[in-house]
């Protein structure tokens, strides 16, 4: 992983109790700060109507409009709730059993027992070999139940700057799945930013999900996915924290551009968004596997266009001191020819930069 400036760069991404976003006072006085103007939902047959005015990094007054259905807003993620660590242990021992019940190794004897809130495994044997391999396999299993556990809850393990393991939501794949439920908002930003162009179309985007309440982020660590949003939750509350508005934009940004590559950037107590398109002098990016990505704040409350981020970020990316994930592919299995052949044309206007 290489970090470059084309204006200044930083990230980190394990997490202390803070305000996901610190901006120094000098900053409010640099830029204009984030407003919505208007905010609407109404129930209307079986959808919401959501209305939305705010302003964006040129000051200028912008207003969106869009439905969505009342029950996929409600059932998308209802089973989403907070990573219960003895939850996982108890699911990771029950399919452990389960396997060696169904699969018993011939002259071993696998037990396991409760102790001290956790589970372990007791291994019988006259046969020392036997009792490595099947300490290997035990330990092989965990590990394999214990992503299973993970996926079904969407969460999954991440490594922080600092080389901690810790879990948290997964954003790019609730991001991924999230494209289907906001697909109907493509042709309205379209129409809304006028003209097919990857800044135009991306700073509409950010600017209306900065406009979007704050909401404090807790700590990635500690607080086991507490207080975050899926893109329809977040839209609903009409609020966020940081990971939650990231989330939101990334999948609105797949929604507009469907093979556009995008990162998720995290820095302690703060995520942001990598976009590859063509930096212009003044822009800050970082690169990552031979992919410049030109860097973007959808939090707030500053609103700041593509390619401009805060001090506090600026220097954690100039530091080395991040986290990024790659949020490229996307399966679309289900479209038609048609729906293809459009995407492609789109794709082609939208990289005439």
């Amino acid at each position: 992983m290489m970090i470059k400036k084309t204006g200044f760069l930083s990230y980190i991404i394990e997490a202390l109790k803070a305000f996901c976003f610190i901006f120094m006072p000098f900053f409010f006085s640099v830029y204009t700060v984030a407003e919505q103007t208007h905010f609407s939902k109404k129930l209307i047959d079986a959808n919401y109507h959501f209305s939305y005015q705010f302003r964006d990094y040129k000051g200028e007054t912008q207003a969106i409009s869009f439905s969505l259905p009342q029950q996929k807003i409600f059932d998308r993620y209802r089973s989403f709730s907070i990573y219960q660590p003895k939850l996982a242990h108890e699911y990771v021992n029950k399919s452990l059993k389960k396997h060696f019940n169904k699969t018993p190794i011939q002259g071993v004897q696998v037990t396991f027992k409760e102790a001290y809130d956790n589970f372990q495994a007791e291994i019988k044997s006259n046969n020392p070999q036997l009792l490595q391999d099947t300490s290997e396999k035990i330990a092989q299993l965990e590990q394999t139940f214990t992503q299973e556990y993970l996926a079904k809850k969407y969460y999954h393990q991440f490594i922080t700057p600092n080389q901690t393991i810790a879990i948290k939501p997964d954003h790019g794949r609730i991001a991924l799945e999230s494209v289907k439920d906001l697909k109907s908002l493509k042709e309205i930003i379209l129409e809304k930013s006028n003209v097919k162009n990857i800044r135009i179309v991306s700073n509409y985007v950010l600017n209306f999900v900065q406009s979007i309440p704050y909401s404090t982020l807790e700590s990635r660590i500690t607080s086991s996915g507490a207080g975050f949003s899926p893109p329809l939750k977040l839209l609903w509350e009409n609020q966020g924290d940081c990971d939650s508005k990231v989330t939101l934009t990334a999948s609105l940004l797949r929604v507009l551009m469907p093979r556009i590559k995008l990162a998720l950037i995290y820095i302690e107590n703060h995520a942001f968004i990598g976009i590859k398109v063509a930096p212009q002098d003044d822009d800050i990016t970082v690169e990552h596997q031979g992919i410049t990505y030109v860097l973007a704040e959808p939090t707030g409350p500053a609103v700041l266009a593509l390619g401009k981020i805060a001090p506090d970020s600026e220097q954690a990316i100039y530091n080395g001191h991040y986290t990024l994930e790659t949020f490229h592919d996307i399966v679309r299995t289900q479209q038609s020819a048609q729906e293809q052949s459009i995407d492609e044309v789109d794709e082609d206007e939208f990289l005439k930069q």
